[in-house]
């Protein structure tokens, strides 16, 4: 029985190079991507780690971590704690990184103070055109992030959210329902058993999702 691409495969669509699955392009530590998610992209689809994730730095240990069956869609981008300015002092003004002099008496720690942790996107998640996800944000299983929203707060599993600041537009489903579906978490399955239950997965019956084999 066929099993659906290789999810080792970076261009999963051979005549669309501008989808790829991110998985196996990505090999910075501090990026964790799930089996098939992938990122859509017509002219920088290879090069998301260093255009989609900005002010991702070593020093600041934070990590950005994305479940399986995500599509981010062209221009997405990732804020991390790395874009920080001191806000313990009266000024924001990064003295030290130009130096001259100006680095001596920094205290990093005036920079830490505001970091927000590790950014993590949840399974089966819709990230729309040109949104951008500010530090330590966690977004929810299922979830849909509309175009150009800007995203400062967590999202809950199976919520629409859109705006600058992003809010919450509607609920897909009822909170029985999502709390089903995150129990059932179809996304962990054999990707065997993905396959044969794709009716279910793509339907709205959550019973005929439960009974999946």
């Amino acid at each position: 029985m066929p099993l659906g691409p290789d999810p080792r495969s970076i261009h999963p669509v051979p005549a669309h190079p501008r989808i790829v699955f991110l998985k196996p392009l990505i090999d910075d530590p501090k990026i964790e991507i799930g089996d098939y998610t992938y990122y859509d992209d017509p002219e920088n689809a290879r090069l998301f780690a260093s255009r989609n994730v900005l002010h991702h730095y070593d020093f600041l240990g934070d990590t950005l971590r994305i479940g399986r069956f995500c599509a981010i869609a062209t221009g997405v981008r990732f804020i991390m704690n790395g874009a920080n300015h001191a806000l313990t002092g009266f000024s924001t003004f990064p003295f030290n990184i130009f130096g001259g002099g100006w680095e001596e008496g920094f205290d990093v720690g005036t920079i830490t103070a505001g970091l927000r942790g590790d950014t993590v996107v949840g399974n089966d998640v819709w990230i729309g055109a040109e949104a951008v996800i500010l530090p330590g944000v966690t977004i929810g299983d299922g979830a849909v992030i509309g175009a150009f929203s800007v995203v400062a707060k967590d999202v809950a599993p199976y919520t629409i959210v859109a705006g600058n600041p992003a809010v919450e537009r509607r609920r897909r489903f009822s909170p029985d329902v999502t709390e089903r579906l995150v129990r059932v978490a179809w996304w962990n399955w054999p990707i065997a058993r993905i396959t044969k239950n794709l009716a279910a997965i793509r339907g709205a019956d959550i019973d005929a999702l439960e009974r999946a084999d």
